[in-house]
């Protein structure tokens, strides 16, 4: 069990991890042992998260999940397979917990009234600036 916040526990059973070589630096060691780690996570069925939590998750996730609603995390930072695989764990329990904390609601705001006097004063300027580069020199 991965616990993300006193509410959420993550089933680890639903959490699928395969290793797959990994490009980049490493020599020969790159050429014979798979190090980067895929981690696959089915947001749509997961027993464990909230419905709310569960949207929010698909969302924030984006491109990385596919279109049946599994959530792709592929770590290759590391050249050992054992640091990638914590890296994807971590990778997915900070989403998880960023998707776990609600947004918080905007409130609409109005500009005060001296903020827009000075917006327009400098619009003022600005204008008064450009006008002047324009005029035609009379030098007779």
């Amino acid at each position: 069990m991965i616990r993300i916040t006193p509410a959420i526990v993550l089933d680890e059973n639903e959490i699928e991890l395969s290793f797959i070589r990994a490009s980049g630096p490493g020599g020969q060691n790159v050429n014979k042992v798979a190090t980067a780690v895929q981690l696959r996570f089915d947001i749509a069925r997961s027993r464990s998260l909230p419905e709310a939590v569960r949207r929010r998750l698909l969302a924030l996730a984006g491109r990385r999940v596919s279109r049946a609603g599994i959530l792709v995390i592929t770590a290759n930072r590391y050249r050992s397979q054992e640091l990638n695989r914590r890296d994807a764990m971590e990778r997915l329990v900070a989403l998880v917990c960023e998707a776990a904390a609600p947004r918080k609601p905007r409130r609409p705001t109005r500009p005060t009234r001296a903020a827009g006097q000075r917006r327009l004063e400098a619009k003022r300027r600005r204008g008064e600036i450009k006008r002047g580069r324009s005029r035609k020199l009379d030098f007779t």
